[in-house]
């Protein structure tokens, strides 16, 4: 280029601009400066304008020489400094070439840029925003520049930039937020270091209100919170306390559906800083914005129930703040969400958007909570169950559909190794099965309720065929689960379908087993105090069928049909019955069971019975009933010990005539309408099944192995 083309440029001037010594180009900018206040002072804009484009094109973006960009920084630098206060004018023609060198490769270069427009945002202040987002960018990249001299150069103008917003009242937070929002996800730690900074000086600034915006970057810094640098973190946690003290103060100006999300995804994050300042916030959002959270009740399960599981002290706090929010979420639930209509769609000049509402999304709920069921802690799953419980207790009616989806999960959950867990679950069973099928209220006649409910026999079949299926859950907890659905359901209930259900039970084996079981529960469980006074009078028709019923599924067991009979005062008949054991297999096991049986005698359970072994002379029955036991006895400890009580008996009786003596027991006197020839007609017809089933079994296992023989 001529010399007449750097015009108004004297040749001195541009060859010094060139030269690679500083001291020649802070020469050139002198006169740079002189120059452009000649051209004020005489009212010049177009030559201005032209020395503007000549540093700004020809020198500042140089291809070839390095140092030509130097002095066409430094010469820019002057002319700010020599226009003053008419700077904003020529803002634009200023900062532009001084920003595309900051991206240059010559390190000097960058360096040289940061001074210059440090001089020129000086001289410039609030006019240079409207470039606010094209500096800050550039300052963004050079925050992670690899020469220290440019992070520092660079370090000096952001300060000063950070003092031109905050004393600012124009700054333009619409349009600086996308820059934010994009730069704030950056991986660089310095980047973030600068990121960090910039969020917290304008959070700072009273006239700038940044809580608005929020969503727009709480993903971002909850991606910086989990940077690795502890300086970093702690800025971080500093800023998000500050938005979260912000909040609280005034929750109205806040939205909380667009950011819970948000915190939901970083609530599992591995960072336990990250994973506790999120359930920390979720927690607040609950609080704060009550059933506008509703809608995100799975996700916040999703969030917390997880947590619940944490044993160990690092994360005692994560737990503690999980369970606060598991109890805030829940206190949201009312009887009133039972009958919230399904959410509308309103339509507005042609377009149509769903209603804002704060219903409940039961479904993903439910999903979210059969999930969570599986999992292996056991206060998770406790707090699963004490949810699907709240719901079916708040929300009935619209439970009811989810029922069908729940009841084969909660039925596995028995088998559970917790005995809490499965408390908890007896508990939602019980809830489940006293709902009245059709309008899902709690009947005033727990008795009528549980019969009338469709899951109440469902549950009680599947529970047997989990016994069947299941030894160990049959011995380990079927005497739990058996009390505990005593006492929160209807025991009379319990006892009839059970009986009703082994009465056909094609497994013989297994029913005796269940009967033993059940004969067991009944007689020694405080929780059937009722049932057990029920059955030892057979005052009324209702008692005499709830005896008949036992009576004709404990057949299945003789020892248990037996300690039945001497339970309900049937002293007679259990001589009779006594007197078939003579035609019955007698096995080591059911010698076992009658030993069992004296036990249970000499129990609290059975002192009316032996009280009334004083009874002389109208115990006869009960008498013959125990010398029978003691005659099935080989002469061991039971042996002994019922041997014993029998010669405690006053020896009047002994010698007493049976023509004086009166007929029978009190059952005879009140002329009990039973007929027990049926009985023991039915009696030996179970039985007889028994032993032509044992029979088919050692059959099939001789011809077993007899074939195994053959073939080896």
């Amino acid at each position: 280029m001529s010399e007449r083309d750097y015009a108004p440029l004297s040749p001195a001037c541009v060859r010094a601009l060139n030269d690679k010594l500083y001291d020649k180009r802070k020469a050139a900018a002198l006169e740079i400066e002189k120059m452009v206040k000649d051209m004020v002072a005489k009212n010049k804009p177009a030559e201005i304008r032209r020395l503007l484009k000549v540093l700004g094109q020809d020198f500042a973006n140089s291809q070839n020489n390095p140092h030509s960009r130097k002095g066409g920084l430094i010469g820019l630098a002057a002319m700010a400094v020599a226009l003053g206060k008419d700077t904003s004018e020529y803002t634009e023609g200023l900062i532009r070439p001084i920003l595309a060198n900051f991206s240059h490769s010559d390190l000097r270069v960058r360096y040289y840029a940061c001074e210059s427009l440090y001089n020129v945002v000086k001289v410039a202040r609030g006019s240079v925003l409207p470039h606010f987002v094209e500096i800050f960018n550039a300052l963004s990249n050079l925050a992670a520049d690899p020469d220290q001299n440019v992070k520092n150069g660079s370090e000096l103008l952001d300060r000063l930039m950070k003092d031109i917003v905050t004393e600012s009242a124009t700054f333009d937070l619409v349009g600086f937020m996308p820059s934010l929002r994009d730069r704030v996800r950056t991986k660089n730690t310095f980047a973030r270091q600068f990121i960090i900074s910039w969020i917290s000086v304008l959070d700072a600034v009273p006239d700038i209100d940044l809580i608005i915006f929020l969503p727009e970057i709480l993903d971002g810094l909850f991606i910086i919170l989990a940077d690795p640098t502890l300086e970093i973190k702690k800025m971080c946690e500093n800023v998000l306390s500050e938005f979260l003290r912000s909040i609280k103060q005034d929750p109205s100006r806040v939205d909380f559906a667009g950011m819970i999300n948000i915190l939901v995804s970083h609530s599992q994050a591995t960072d336990d800083l990250v994973q506790f300042t999120a359930i920390t916030w979720i927690k607040e959002f609950v609080q704060l914005a009550g059933k506008e959270m509703l809608p995100f009740t799975s996700g916040i399960m999703m969030a917390i129930l997880p947590c619940l599981a944490y044993d160990t002290d690092a994360r005692k706090n994560i737990k503690d703040t999980a369970k606060a929010v598991n109890f805030s979420l829940m206190k949201l639930i009312s009887l009133e969400d039972d009958f919230v209509p399904e959410p509308v769609e309103i339509k507005a000049e042609g377009e149509s958007k769903p209603e804002m509402d704060s219903q409940l999304d039961l479904p993903s709920v439910v999903k979210v909570l059969t999930t969570q069921l599986i999992h292996t802690s056991v206060q998770t799953k406790v707090a699963v169950l004490r949810w699907i419980y709240h719901l079916h207790t708040k929300l009935p009616n619209r439970m009811m559909c989810h029922v069908e989806d729940l009841f084969p999960i909660l039925l596995k959950v028995l088998s559970d190794s917790s005995d809490e867990v499965v408390q908890n679950d007896l508990e939602v069973l019980a809830e489940i099965m006293s709902r009245h099928p059709t309008d899902n209220r709690l009947a005033e006649n727990q008795s009528e309720s549980t019969l009338m409910n469709p899951y109440f026999t469902k549950f009680i079949t599947s529970l047997l065929k989990q016994f069947s299926c299941d030894k160990h859950l049959l011995e380990d907890r079927g005497s739990f689960i058996i009390r505990q659905l005593c006492v929160l359901l209807n025991s009379k209930d319990i006892y009839l379908t059970l009986a009703q259900i082994l009465l056909v039970e094609e497994n013989l084996k297994f029913a005796s087993i269940m009967v033993e079981t059940l004969n067991t529960i009944l007689l020694t469980s405080s929780e059937l105090f009722e049932l057990r006074s029920q059955l030892k009078e057979l005052k009324n028709e209702e008692s005499r069928y709830l005896f008949l019923s036992l009576y004709k599924c404990w057949c299945h067991n003789p020892v248990a049909t037996i300690a039945l009979c001497l339970l309900t005062q049937n002293y007679s008949h259990v001589c009779e019955l006594i007197r078939i054991f003579g035609n019955l297999e007698i096995t080591v096991d059911l010698l076992k069971e009658v030993d069992r049986l004296i036990q249970l005698i000499e129990s609290p359970i059975f002192t009316y019975l032996r009280l009334e072994l004083l009874d002389t002379p109208h115990n006869e029955h009960l008498v013959r009933a125990l010398y029978g036991l003691l005659m099935l006895l080989p002469q061991a400890e039971a042996f002994h010990t019922l041997r014993h009580r029998l010669d405690c008996i006053p020896r009047l009786q002994m010698y007493h005539k049976q023509e004086n003596k009166p007929k029978d027991t009190k059952k005879e006197v009140n002329n009990c309408p039973i007929d027990f020839s049926q009985l023991v007609e039915h009696f030996v017809q179970v039985q007889e099944k028994h032993k032509q089933h044992k029979i088919a079994a050692r059959t099939a296992t001789l011809l077993e192995k007899g074939v195994k023989n053959i073939e080896t």
